[in-house]
């Protein structure tokens, strides 16, 4: 067949290399004129990369592209158009698949699920949203595998094929500005759901009506999490199926929320194992303790970075929604100087500004900063917060780190949580991570 490869990034980077492993002819096509291609590949690149798809007889789609991109140019295409994901689910060798889905916590709850797996003697492939497309290791695979994805919105919009175990975690506005509207971001969560039969699973936020809607999609066996039959809290204890597994105060993740993507990889795991037996029971307890109690988390989600003069410093630049702003300030005890804004994308934020001013003797100060800041400082203004600096000025981290650091007094923290996106001054919120982390390891 011929395919055609839309964006070589890593995701069309795998999907490239799969579909030519498979005999088929393949373009990569692609609005860089300056990548570096495999040798020999044909290639479409430039302003007109997606002319003439009509000529294919598969288009794979990089998740970041919308579809809509595509149809406009090329209207009669829409049934040619897949993905690395949806390739994957068609096709992947075992049934035991995880899907997880939702705004927040994907990576953490995909991560602990994967690590509690393990644990428990299985062999496992952790792939999708995580930085890994799922098309690099499909060929390694075998039947009684497990296989877990983090599934984003981008991956989900037009995926055609449910896994055996799908997970929605909290689901709250985010990326409205690849969506058409809120309606069109949850949808593409609900297909994740809408393929499953009856023997499959649909776990979801037992607090979230959001979340139960979505996985409400499929004919899949409805299971809560944060709420029994799935893993919830009881007297400070991560309990499941009247087994108590352990207490949160032993979790090395930091944060509340941090205690509802525990729970919903808990949940996951118990469906997976079925534990019944006495032997299997203690076996998948065992698993799960053990990583809880050692798994201290991904990079950039609260991490703590260093003290310097009695100032500890905290990078959540993951936090790209005000949701996991707030989610990490409730995480950290400290007085805090919270660094916060970043690429505007119109975003309500009056909710961030209400809780601000309910807990304004949780803040030192805010430094709020990047393209969002004279909006978000008016909203403040206007919930009646003072205790904030909008600084127009700091364009670099270390700017930045100084005058966060500036406003901190000793047995404060300085956490970076910027709550928007980082394309106004980093090229992604690894980058922005990854500089504050440099920076404060300099101080």
């Amino acid at each position: 067949m011929k395919i055609a490869i839309i964006g070589y990034a890593t995701e069309g980077a795998a999907s490239y290399e799969y579909f030519v492993r498979g005999g088929h002819e393949v373009t990569i096509c692609d609005r860089a004129t300056d990548i570096e291609l495999p040798p020999g590949s044909a290639a479409q690149l430039g302003e007109n990369y997606l002319a003439g798809l009509d000529r294919f007889d598969v288009v794979v789609r990089s998740a970041g592209i919308p579809p809509s991109v595509l149809l406009a140019e090329n209207p009669d295409s829409a049934s040619k158009i897949t993905t690395a994901v949806n390739e994957f689910l068609r096709v992947c060798p075992t049934q035991n698949v995880i899907g997880i889905t939702g705004t927040k916590g994907k990576g953490t709850t995909s991560t602990l699920t994967a690590k509690m797996l393990e644990a428990a003697g299985k062999t496992v492939w952790l792939g999708g949203n995580i930085g890994r497309s799922p098309l690099e290791f499909i060929d390694d695979i075998k039947p009684d595998d497990w296989v877990v994805l983090e599934l984003s919105s981008f991956q989900l919009s037009d995926v055609q094929h449910s896994p055996h175990i799908a997970v929605c975690l909290m689901v709250v506005p985010e990326h409205l500005n690849w969506h058409a509207d809120m309606a069109d971001y949850v949808a593409a969560k609900s297909h994740l759901f809408s393929g499953q039969k009856r023997d499959d699973v649909a776990i979801y936020y037992a607090e979230s009506d959001t979340s139960r809607d979505i996985a409400a999609h499929g004919d899949g066996t409805k299971v809560p999490y944060y709420a029994p039959p799935g893993a919830h809290i009881v007297d400070g204890s991560i309990v499941i199926a009247d087994h108590r597994i352990c207490q949160t105060n032993e979790l090395k993740l930091l944060g509340r929320h941090n205690w509802q993507n525990a729970c919903a990889a808990v949940t996951a795991v118990w469906q997976a194992l079925k534990p019944s037996a006495p032997s299997e029971i203690d076996t998948a307890k065992t698993a799960i303790r053990d990583v809880l109690t050692t798994f201290s988390g991904l990079p950039h989600r609260i991490e703590f970075v260093r003290e310097v003069h009695g100032i500890r410093y905290y990078n959540d630049s993951f936090a790209t929604g005000l949701h996991a702003t707030i989610a990490a300030l409730e995480a950290i005890a400290e007085p805090k100087v919270l660094i916060v804004g970043g690429f505007e994308r119109m975003l309500p934020l009056e909710h961030f500004a209400e809780y601000v001013a309910e807990k304004k003797s949780a803040f030192s100060n805010i430094l709020v900063i990047g393209q969002s800041g004279p909006r978000l400082a008016n909203v403040l203004q206007d919930a009646g917060v003072a205790h904030f600096t909008l600084d127009t000025t700091s364009k670099t981290m270390p700017e930045i780190i100084r005058a966060a650091t500036a406003l901190a007094h000793p047995g404060d923290a300085v956490l970076l949580s910027p709550g928007f996106a980082s394309f106004d001054m980093f090229k992604n919120f690894e980058e922005r991570g990854d500089l504050f982390r440099q920076e404060v390891n300099a101080l």
